[in-house]
């Protein structure tokens, strides 16, 4: 029998409820608030819990009647005071019964100086009013990245995060050397063609394409009447790039040109949302979230989403479309409004265009509902979004690259690197490198070579970086790291290290390290990656010093040259295993004098290395 079938503290105050908006919280046996809920009457809608109609309601709602204890309400002047203190007392208590929504955290913008003498574009994690100008929020966090690589390949602007700015550094970055910035830090540009380099790359940020195609195109053909055939060049290549990276992304239409379609798939109390960011008649970015413990119709929680949302990012569009009508629309279009500062209007279109994109955008949610609830990973959506909430990271990382350093007392130094995605190896992207510029064992060095090669390489073809770099090693394996990705201009890529026995996490920026739990499927993750990378690494150490070994321990035997040898390592795999080898073995392949000849020499020269 619930609490709700005897006297309790809350069925008392049912006839005391005035008919008022205000909102309402219902506590348990404990005291603790178990859920928040707005109202326009608190009379009515308090009351409508307990009628005797409500019978043969959700389970979700029957099982919240079994919770509550006592209640208390606070009335408010209007309903727009209403949602706002619900939603303030929501994220204040997190109270179970409430729709609890999964993803829910700061998506990453690009911000642009207006301040600096050469303005940059970098990546940070909370859009302020401090006279900036700010592009987003991207979602994922890689397409950030990936606008912030086509601002660099595209416009030259600097993205990098040195300090000094004003033209008199001794030599620039690295990204000057890749022809992705002008090298203002080094006085290599002027201010004027710096300043139409920013003028191009904010029209770019902004979505106005047409604008900036029609700038760009004007200037290509100028530059050529001019004679000025190497700028004609570029402005032409400009044209090209920009005309194909917008491709992908026109969805939408003439007229649609500053608006966020909301759409959603919804199955008993989970649902998966989709935000469509329509700018400059182009969709720029996308959003999702999950909700979980949804008890409401859909009106009320299409309601409740919007609220969530808007509540926490900074810019609000002039027109939001929505599949249905969301409750108290009037009420939530005037909280918007304020939010704001002029108006915003929530639309439910039932044809044309913009129903088309809420069609599109409620299918992607279909399928964002499919992956998120549904389909099996190696490591779920909950480790990884447990990784994120461990590791500080701006987003559950999708893509993970773990790099490890591999050689005998300095000798044979090579690298590792492996790729996972969405919680399982990619194994089309492992990489191997050979260290070139370390002499002897400095494990540091080598790290610091291997990262930069890579994330050089990444940037030079324009090509998507990882969510997270993940180191094998201690602090000073980190430091490197983290050094040259900000000498590259990267020092935004979120980096760790883990360390052997141990198995501390380190993170840049903390002195302290990162203790998780040893039974922690957190801790089993990254552990695999990283003895991924190991095992990658050793491999391909062995091979490179069973080659190495093949000019010199073998081909400088009396007998053996590499016709013979090869053959040989073929059939046993290695020096050490012909060194293990039997005799016998080793006569098939070359002939009892020569195997005699050899296993002598082999056993004379054996060490006792081993590969770390």
């Amino acid at each position: 029998m619930s609490d709700m079938d005897t006297q309790t503290p809350a069925r008392l105050k049912l006839d005391d409820l005035p008919d008022a908006p205000g909102v309402y919280l219902y506590r348990d046996r404990r005291g603790a608030i178990v859920y928040v809920g707005k109202a326009r009457s608190l009379k009515g809608r308090v009351r409508s819990y307990f009628q005797e109609s409500s019978a043969g309601q959700a389970p979700k709602t029957d099982a919240l009647l079994d919770e509550i204890h006592d209640l208390e309400y606070i009335v408010t002047r209007t309903e727009v005071e209403a949602l706002i203190l619900e939603n303030n007392l929501i994220k204040k208590e997190r109270p179970r019964f409430n729709i609890r929504l999964r993803d829910d955290k700061n998506f990453p913008y690009l911000k642009m100086t207006t301040a600096e003498r050469f303005p940059r574009v970098v990546l940070v994690r909370r859009a302020r009013l401090d006279g900036n100008a700010y592009f987003g929020p991207y979602v994922p966090a890689s397409t950030a990245r990936r606008t912030i690589q086509m601002v660099a390949r595209h416009f030259k602007v600097a993205t990098c995060y040195l300090e000094d700015m004003d033209g008199t550094r001794p030599r620039p970055c690295l990204l000057y050397q890749l022809n992705q910035c002008l090298g203002p830090c080094a006085g290599l540009v002027d201010d004027a063609e710096y300043a139409q380099a920013v003028q191009d790359a904010r029209l770019f940020l902004e979505g106005r394409n047409r604008d900036l195609l029609k700038s760009l195109k004007d200037k290509m053909a100028r530059a050529a009447a001019e004679e000025r055939f190497e700028a004609a060049a570029h402005y032409r290549d400009l044209v090209k790039g920009l005309q194909t990276a917008h491709v992908k992304q026109r969805i939408a239409s003439v007229g649609l040109e500053e608006e966020d379609y909301v759409a959603f798939h919804r199955e008993g109390g989970l649902a998966s949302v989709q935000i469509f960011q329509m700018r400059g008649g182009q969709v720029q970015a996308r959003r999702e979230f999950s909700f979980e413990g949804i008890r409401e119709g859909d009106d009320e929680f299409l309601s409740t989403c919007l609220t969530r949302y808007y509540e926490s990012v900074e810019y609000i569009p002039k027109t939001i479309c929505v599949p249905v009508d969301p409750a108290s629309r009037e009420v939530l279009e005037e909280w918007l409004s304020g939010r704001k500062g002029s108006g915003v209007t929530v639309l439910a279109p039932r044809r044309g265009p913009r129903r088309r994109l809420l069609e599109t955008a409620a299918k992607n949610a279909g399928i964002s509902f499919e992956a998120m609830f549904r389909a099996p990973h190696t490591y779920g959506v909950e480790i990884l979004e447990g990784l994120q909430d461990t590791l500080g990271l701006d987003e559950p990382p999708h893509r993970i690259e773990c790099f490890d350093i591999s050689h005998i007392q300095g000798s044979d130094q090579v690298a590792s690197m492996v790729a996972w995605e969405a919680g399982r190896p990619k194994r089309s992207d492992y990489r191997r490198f050979k260290i070139k510029t370390v002499e002897g064992s400095d494990d540091f060095a080598a790290m610091g070579e291997v990262v930069g090669r890579r994330y050089a390489r990444q940037l030079q073809e324009g090509k998507d970086l990882p969510d997270l770099v993940l180191i094998d090693g201690g602090k000073g394996q980190l430091s490197s790291a983290v050094a040259v990705l900000e000498t590259l201009g990267v020092g935004h890529l979120q980096v760790a290290a883990i360390a052997k026995r141990e198995e501390e996490v380190f993170l840049d920026g903390r002195r302290d390290s990162v203790r998780i739990p040893h039974d922690s499927p957190i801790l089993h993750l990254i552990q695999r990656i990283r003895d991924e990378a190991h095992r990658f690494a050793v491999t391909y150490h062995r091979r490179t010093r069973s080659k190495r070994l093949l000019s010199t321990e073998l081909t400088t035997i009396e007998g053996v040259g590499p016709r013979r040898a090869r053959p040989l390592l073929r059939r046993s795999g290695s020096v050490q295993a012909v060194r293990e080898a039997p005799l016998e073995s080793v006569a098939e392949a070359v002939g009892q004098g020569l195997a005699e000849r050899i296993k002598t020499r082999l056993e004379r020269g054996q060490s006792g290395s081993s590969v770390i």
